[in-house]
């Protein structure tokens, strides 16, 4: 079996550990040749480049004779372990995968196309498996050992890292890389099917009057991804102020200050949170506050600054429906250690939040708005959500994909309003304002 149809075979592959000795054995030599104080002196680019031409040359001397396709695999391999990720690095270069997730040194998958598939591929052994994960959360000064068992971190290109190790991870060391997503804008999220021309015409409105939305949906449905389009609706003169987890959000407006929070250090000291960020923001003179994701206490902290001047604020929160959304954020509001009865949290809800898009990841991995709502409850009353766009799925098609149509509904008399006062057009597709009166009748049927 050639070099290449070893490295890819699942698992007859007792051989792939020869190869892997193979690479280690190479790699020495490699080192061994180089001047590292010279290399290190190098761009990336011209460091790979010098390594591959020095590694070429130890193989020429050296053998074993290989075809010109077996020679390149090998030196890339080489070159990865030596300067990379190892069996990792061709999987980060390749832009069509959205997720990498190693469950032990036997078991690599990968998120295509909203689809999880297995790598024919694995890693040498634990130990390297380990190196490799040591080596990746070096680069952000963190570490990962029997006392600290489980990092969170994000690569200088911007990939969010995950990392559990036993004796916590009973399958072996586990390492979850979440690639960083490209700006898609919403036209091009339509021609994705995402949504349509009307919706993207309200939601440009929404925006552009100020509106306080909220995107909601679960884990892989493309809420960074929506949050980033709707953020290039705002207005260039604007200040904007974005706090994330893991800084991910690529807005290109001038006027853009972003933070970031800090997880503790080895110690267990210094931690800044996405609360102390966005108790912060509010003192730079924002006039956007984007929040990556709403995820604990300061879901209350960014309801108050909605509900006290800073219209047209953004975030995100996990939920799987634009009810649950506010529950959701409820609960989080909750978890803060101020004490805020059940019916002031009602209250607070209903003055800051206008608006919820709904996203939803499909069976066949297809990601769409499924639901644009206004929030038309007052004061401590029940929520009352008002359907504006709603996307209606048919069963799953023969060819494996998901088909339906999106419908839309008169929009609320208070979203109206606004619309027409901020100067922004009604879509034809969502007719005649509704009254409060004719909304409750609406509901209740």
């Amino acid at each position: 079996m050639s070099l290449r149809a070893r490295i890819t075979a699942p698992e007859e592959n007792r051989g792939h550990e020869g190869d892997a000795h193979l690479v280690a054995s190479y790699r020495v030599k490699l080192l061994e040749e180089i001047d590292l104080a010279e290399m290190s002196s190098l761009a990336a680019a011209e460091r790979r480049a010098r390594l591959e031409r020095v590694l070429g040359h130890i193989i020429s001397r050296e053998g074993p004779v290989l075809s010109t396709a077996e020679r390149a695999q090998l030196i890339r391999r080489v070159v990865d372990e030596a300067l990379g990720l190892g069996v990792l690095e061709p999987l980060l270069e390749d832009a069509s995968i959205t997720e990498i997730m190693v469950n032990g040194p036997d078991q690599i998958f990968v998120e295509r196309g909203g689809r999880v598939e297995q790598l024919p591929m694995r890693f040498a052994s634990h130990d390297q498996l380990m190196q490799t994960i040591e080596r990746i959360v070096s680069t952000v000064n963190r570490r990962v050992d029997e006392s600290n068992p489980m990092v969170d971190a994000r690569l200088p290109s911007g990939e969010r890292v995950n990392v559990i190790i036993p004796p916590l991870a009973l399958t072996g060391a586990t390492l979850t890389i979440r690639r960083f997503p490209r700006a898609f804008t919403l036209q091009e999220m339509i021609n994705f099917g995402s949504l349509d021309q009307h919706m993207l015409m309200l939601l440009s409105g929404l925006v552009q009057a100020k509106f306080n939305v909220i995107v909601s949906g679960a884990t892989g449905t493309g809420k960074t991804t929506l949050l980033n389009a709707l953020s290039g609706l705002i207005p260039e003169h604007e200040r904007i102020i974005t706090i994330e987890d893991s800084a991910e959000l690529q807005l290109q407006q001038s006027h853009v200050i972003r933070l970031e929070s800090r997880p503790p250090n080895v110690e267990g000291k210094g931690r800044i949170t996405i609360r102390d960020l966005v108790r912060n923001s509010l003192r730079m003179r924002p006039d956007r506050i984007v929040v990556g994701e709403v995820r604990g206490g300061e879901a209350l902290d960014m309801l108050q600054a909605m509900s006290t001047g800073h219209d047209g604020s953004l975030a995100t929160v996990h939920a799987n429906s634009a009810e649950d959304a506010l529950m959701r954020l409820q609960t989080l509001s909750s978890m803060s250690e101020i004490k805020i009865p059940f019916e002031a949290l009602h209250d607070q809800i209903n003055s800051a939040v206008d608006v919820i898009v709904q996203l939803t990841r499909h069976a066949d991995g297809s990601r769409r708005i499924t639901e644009i709502a206004a929030l038309d409850s007052h004061g401590r009353e029940a929520y009352r959500i008002a359907s504006m766009a709603r996307f209606n799925a048919r069963p799953m098609a023969t060819d494996g994909r998901i088909y339906g149509e999106f419908q839309y509904y008169p929009l609320p008399r208070r979203i109206a309003d606004r619309l027409y006062m901020a100067g922004q057009p009604i879509p034809q597709a969502f007719g005649v304002a509704v009254t409060d009166e004719q909304l409750a009748t609406r509901e209740a049927k």
